[in-house]
């Protein structure tokens, strides 16, 4: 086997004073000296696309000289780019993209509802700006942008105020951070057997010494199974998991959120007066649950705070802040690692961060959540909730009640 150390190293000595011919030709030679496998043994060590490797050794094959004249485009030559012809592009893009925009807009991770081709379109006819979709794509990427494909982020049957509920989230999540409210993203966490079973990922062990685990993953084999409850601060990058044993219930859901108001929250905010929380459509903290908003009501009595919340439209948990901002982290740092306890699994979602500072707190929940919990008509008459205008089944109000004596 090529030694693609040698090459690389070589690579790397020589890539700044090589134009594109020469280095095309270099990477030629080399692999022209390898022999059999030498045109992908040169491009994985360089980088080059295999067909300029062979491309190369072609050229070195038929003759090719040094002084043959071939036209080499200088080092910054081309042309111009297109945020040169047109300084107003990216202004313009931004403000044809934001709008439609997934989540809040200061966030370092977005996605957009309009494809790369209609922005094009609006450019041209609305602006008379002509990019290419393509590059319409690139400077999206470039504005941190990612591109999401509709058949991994569109869960159920698109509802037709889908785009004006992430406007409207948009706009409350900007006045909380405004005016100081602590703003939460919430939800729970993939359930996660406990026990002597394969994870999957890989992780750093010493050679040949592989983690052991079991063959399958038989649930009746397991300790038990791991329900994390997240909740995630946005304005300070700073994330609290409950851990619970028993079921994903809304008042297990509320239960995690106080506790994380307790512990983190409070100190956090010691003057709060309010709390904004967006939440899924669906699940232990959905919009069409009455025990979570009993429960909600109980929270907001307890901790004098008027309780804000805005549900995502249904079909869209994927673009929840705390999938990406602190679960995507928590998966990172336990891939390859069997979760054989509670307490291993508490102790790796403790030890999570990233390059961004990321702190989280974890905890572990045994008590029980029985399913089933009845709401009466009366209890519903009894919470003093405050229906949002628009949409005012995903966007609501709670606020602490009066007490009597």
């Amino acid at each position: 086997m090529a030694d693609e150390a040698l090459i690389r190293k070589k690579f790397e000595a020589l890539r700044g004073s090589m134009d594109e011919r020469v280095t095309r030709l270099w990477a030629g030679a080399e692999a022209d000296a390898i022999g059999y496998g030498g045109v992908l043994a040169v491009a994985r060590a360089t980088g080059l696309a295999p067909n300029t490797v062979k491309k190369g050794r072609d050229e070195l094959r038929a003759g090719a000289k040094t002084d043959d004249l071939v036209k080499v485009r200088r080092k910054g030559g081309g042309g111009r780019r297109h945020e040169d012809v047109h300084p107003e592009l990216l202004p313009t893009l931004k403000k044809l993209v934001d709008p439609a925009t997934r989540g809040d807009p200061e966030s370092p991770l977005r996605w957009t509802a309009k494809s790369a081709v209609v922005l094009s379109r609006e450019l041209f006819h609305t602006y008379g700006i002509r990019v290419s979709d393509k590059t319409v794509g690139k400077l999206l990427r470039q504005m941190g942008y990612s591109l999401q494909a509709a058949k991994k982020t569109v869960e159920g049957a698109q509802h037709p105020d889908r785009n004006a509920q992430f406007e409207h989230i948009n706009a409350q999540a900007k006045d909380a951070r405004e005016r100081g409210v602590p703003f939460i993203s919430v939800d729970t966490k993939k359930k996660e057997l406990v026990g002597n079973f394969k994870n999957a990922g890989v992780e750093w062990q010493p050679q040949d010494q592989p983690e052991l685990v079991d063959v399958h993953d038989f649930p009746s084999a397991a300790v038990g199974k791991a329900i994390p409850y997240g909740v995630y601060d946005v304005g300070d990058n700073r994330g609290f998991v409950n851990v619970g044993t028993d079921h994903d219930t809304p008042v297990f859901a509320v239960t995690s959120i106080e506790a994380w108001w307790k512990r983190m929250g409070i100190k956090r905010y010691p003057d709060a007066t309010e709390l904004f929380i967006t939440a899924d459509a669906g699940g232990s903290n959905g919009y069409r649950s009455r025990v979570w908003k009993v429960e909600l009501q109980r929270l907001a009595d307890k901790l004098g705070l008027t309780i804000h919340v805005s549900h995502l439209p249904p079909g869209t948990s994927k673009w929840n802040k705390i999938e990406h901002r602190l679960f995507s982290f928590i998966t990172m740092n336990w891939r390859g690692r069997p979760l054989r306890t509670y307490e291993t699994i508490v102790s790796l979602i403790g030890s999570t961060t990233n390059s961004g500072g990321l702190v989280v707190k974890a905890v572990l929940d045994r008590r029980n959540y029985p399913t089933g919990k009845k709401v009466t008509p009366k209890q519903m008459r009894e919470i003093n909730i405050e229906k949002r205008s628009f949409h005012g089944d995903w966007n609501y109000s709670i606020r602490p009640r009066a007490i009597t004596a």
